[in-house]
C-alpha cells in the first residue's frame, strides 16, 4: 500500500504538503491540491484510521441505537425510511454508520454508553427506543453529541415528527368530508401517542365532534391482530363509528382485514384512516388515507444536527427541529352528506 511518502516523491513535493493536501488545507493551491489527490488515488493510497483518530481526536464513526419493542427492526417501514436518509447523509460528510449493541440478554454485554466509548462513536443516534431506560439516560447525560428522533430530552438535538399538527390536519379532512363520528386507535403509551392522543382530542373538542370514551381504545404500533380485534370491538358497538384511525398504516391493515372479513366496504360502509405513509399504503385497494411523515427530511436533518455539533460544538445551536408531514387523502374517507 502506498504511502505519505511515496505520494511525495511521485508528486515532488514534501510529506507535509502532501498530508495537507490530502486533509484538504487550505494553505495548499487547488491545482496542486488536485493533483497530489489523484496520485494518491491512482496509487491506492487508504489514511491509517487509527492514524488519523489518534491526530484529529475523530474517527468519524457515529452509532445509532434503534430498539424496536414489536421486534420488526429494520424492517419497521418509517424508521428504515428515516435511518436510510441519516445514513445516505452522514456518509455524504465522510462517517461511517455502526448499530450499538442493544442486546441485553447477552452475558457481559456493556452498557450503551460503555459501548460507544469503546468503538470511539463522535456521536450518537438514538430512534425507537425505551428513552426512559437508565442505560439510554446515562448515555443522552454523557458528554458524547447525541441527537434524538421523535423524543425530547433537554438541552439535546432533537429531530421530531410535527404529530399534533399531522393528527389535526388529518382530522380536519375527515371533518370536512362529512364525518361526526370518528374512532381513534391509538399506539402504545409513548411521548408520540400522547401527543397524537391530545391533538385527536383538542381538534375534536374545537370541530364540536363528540367523542364517546369507547370511540377511543388502544393497540400497539404495527401490531394487526390488535387493531383487528380493536376494530371489531367498535363495529360491534350500538352506535359504531363512521370513520376510524388506526395508530399507523401497518397496523391499519388489521383494522381493513376486520372490515372485510364482515362483507363491509372501504369507504362505502366505513371509512379508515391511517398514519405514516408508507409504501404499503399507496398500492393498498383503495388506497389508504394517511398522513405522510417526511422520513428524508427528518433523518437528513438528524444526521446534519448531529455532525454539525461534532464538527463545531461551540457554534452549534442545541434545538429541536420538528419536521411537518402532509396529509395523503387517498380513497379510504367517504364524503358523508351532512345537515
Amino acid at each position: 500500500m502506498a504511502s505519505l511518502k511515496d505520494i511525495s516523491r511521485v508528486c515532488g513535493v514534501s510529506v507535509a504538503t502532501v498530508s495537507k493536501a490530502l486533509n484538504n488545507h487550505s494553505d495548499i493551491g487547488e491545482e496542486t491540491k488536485e493533483h497530489i489527490k489523484k496520485v494518491a488515488k491512482e496509487m491506492g493510497y487508504l489514511p491509517n484510521l487509527s492514524a488519523r483518530a489518534l491526530k484529529t481526536n475523530k474517527t468519524h464513526g457515529i452509532g445509532v441505537l434503534f430498539v424496536d419493542e414489536a421486534g420488526s427492526g429494520l424492517t419497521h417501514d418509517y424508521f428504515s425510511s428515516v435511518l436510510d436518509s441519516f445514513k445516505r447523509t452522514a456518509e455524504s460528510r465522510g462517517y461511517d454508520i455502526t448499530f450499538i449493541n442493544s442486546c441485553k440478554n447477552r452475558e457481559n454485554r456493556m452498557t450503551y454508553l460503555d459501548h460507544s466509548r469503546y468503538r470511539g462513536f463522535d456521536g450518537v443516534a438514538l430512534a425507537c427506543i425505551d428513552f426512559e431506560d437508565p442505560e439510554v439516560v446515562e448515555l443522552v447525560q454523557s458528554d458524547l453529541p447525541v441527537v434524538t428522533i421523535d423524543y425530547l430530552f433537554n438541552n439535546r438535538n432533537a429531530v421530531v415528527s410535527d404529530n399534533v399538527s399531522g393528527v389535526r390536519d388529518l382530522l380536519e379532512y375527515i371533518y370536512e368530508m362529512g364525518h361526526r363520528k370518528v374512532a381513534y386507535i391509538h399506539g402504545a403509551p409513548s411521548a408520540v401517542t400522547t401527543n397524537r392522543l391530545s391533538s385527536f382530542y383538542r381538534t375534536a373538542e374545537r370541530l364540536g365532534i363528540k367523542v364517546p370514551d369507547e370511540y377511543v381504545t388502544e393497540a400497539a404500533y404495527r401490531d394487526t391482530a390488535a387493531t383487528f380485534e380493536a376494530t371489531n370491538r367498535l363495529l360491534d358497538l350500538p352506535d359504531p363509528p363512521t370513520c376510524i384511525l388506526f395508530p399507523d398504516d401497518f397496523a391499519a391493515f388489521g383494522g381493513i382485514n376486520a372490515i372485510r372479513e364482515r362483507g363491509l366496504r372501504i369507504p362505502e360502509d366505513i371509512s379508515v384512516a391511517g398514519y405514516d405513509g408508507i409504501r404499503a399504503a399507496e398500492i393498498l385497494e383503495p388506497r389508504l388515507t394517511t398522513v405522510k411523515q417526511d422520513t428524508e427530511r427528518i433523518g437528513s436533518m438528524a444526521a446534519r444536527k448531529l455532525i454539525d455539533l461534532i464538527e463545531t460544538p461551540k457554534t452549534t445551536l442545541v434545538e429541536q427541529v420538528i419536521i411537518p408531514g402532509s396529509v395523503f387523502e387517498g380513497k379510504s374517507v367517504a364524503r358523508l352528506e351532512t345537515e
